[in-house]
């Protein structure tokens, strides 16, 4: 009798055994269900039901897609061509900025001409007049030197701001084409050509070197 009254306990506890293991593997479960939503809400920036489109890959991303931050949400289509319009504007003030520090530079230097010029090597060497017939040698005359000319302190602050934001705007529009965003890639070409158009429009030849002698590249500044 005692061997029939142990075989009704062993087979009670069996039963919650494996309700144990049940409600231990849907605990397990839901707080890996948990984890995923909690790290998707945090991969969508919050957006509620409209979450931002962000790919590390080329795409054509429009409506949803997401740039720089999640406040930059491109909530409509109209906003997106308002992005794209902003990026060429981006582009162009690039431009306008690397035409700003060169015509800085000028200005200065026009300004030291205007003062007094200091005496120079070429200044005081006279050429004494030779006759062609005795000598036989052609006499060649030395241009006159530009002299060199340090900015002020507060000229070199100027300097170094009109740097630094071309730098920035460089740096900005660079983050903006690491989303491969083909629209906003061809934007930032576009505004890169009529920058150049408009800002680039120089006079060729001459001992001043064009804009597009100074730069290779249009990457961060």
């Amino acid at each position: 009798m005692d061997g029939m009254t142990d075989m009704p306990g062993m087979t009670m506890t069996m039963p919650s055994s494996s309700m144990t293991m049940s409600m231990a593997s849907s605990t397990t479960t839901a707080a890996a269900a948990s984890t995923s939503m909690a790290m998707g809400g945090m991969g969508m920036g919050g957006m509620g039901g409209h979450g931002c489109k962000i790919s590390m890959l080329w795409n054509w991303n429009t409506v949803d897609a997401c740039f720089i931050s999640a406040s930059w949400h491109i909530k409509s289509k109209g906003m997106f061509a308002g992005s794209c319009i902003g990026v060429i504007l981006l582009a162009m003030t690039l431009e306008g900025l690397r035409r700003s520090v060169k015509e800085y530079d000028r200005f200065l230097i026009r300004k030291n001409a205007n003062g007094p010029v200091p005496v120079t090597q070429a200044d005081t060497t006279k050429t004494e007049p030779t006759n062609a017939t005795t000598s036989g040698a052609s006499t060649s005359v030395t241009p006159a030197t530009v002299a060199s000319y340090r900015p002020k302190v507060w000229e070199q602050g100027i300097r170094a701001l009109l740097h630094t934001a071309q730098f920035v705007v460089a740096y900005f529009l660079m983050l903006l084409a690491m989303y491969y965003n083909g629209y906003l890639i061809i934007c930032i070409f576009i505004g890169a050509f009529i920058g150049a158009y408009i800002f680039q429009y120089e006079k060729l030849g001459g001992q001043e070197q064009t804009s597009a002698a100074g730069e290779a590249t249009v990457c961060c500044g």
